[in-house]
């Protein structure tokens, strides 16, 4: 079976690396490479989550506002519910 493509550049890089750091060091450089991963990917959440909670803190769902301005609890309600005592409580007016 013939190396096809870039499976001999994988091999040569393999063996590079082994001569280079030698057997022992392996391990040791495989956690370094995990840790490393395992640390950006948690930044990456970290992040992630806070972008998340800054655009909805900063930007209000429009239905909810109009809500609280005529009075109407939101709390345990779904949007179709809200809306129609909206459309309710402006009909009265």
């Amino acid at each position: 079976m013939a190396l096809v493509g870039y499976e001999w550049l994988i091999v040569v890089a393999i063996l590079l690396v082994v001569f280079l750091w030698g057997p022992q060091k392996l391990p040791e450089l495989a956690r370094s490479i995990g840790l490393a991963k395992k640390e950006f990917e948690k930044a990456a959440k970290e992040v992630s989550a806070s972008t998340t909670t800054a655009t909805t803190e900063t930007s209000p769902d429009p239905l909810i506002t109009a809500a609280k301005n005529l009075g109407i609890v939101t709390e345990g309600k779904t949007k179709e519910e809200i809306a129609r005592e909206i459309a309710d409580r402006t009909a009265k007016k």
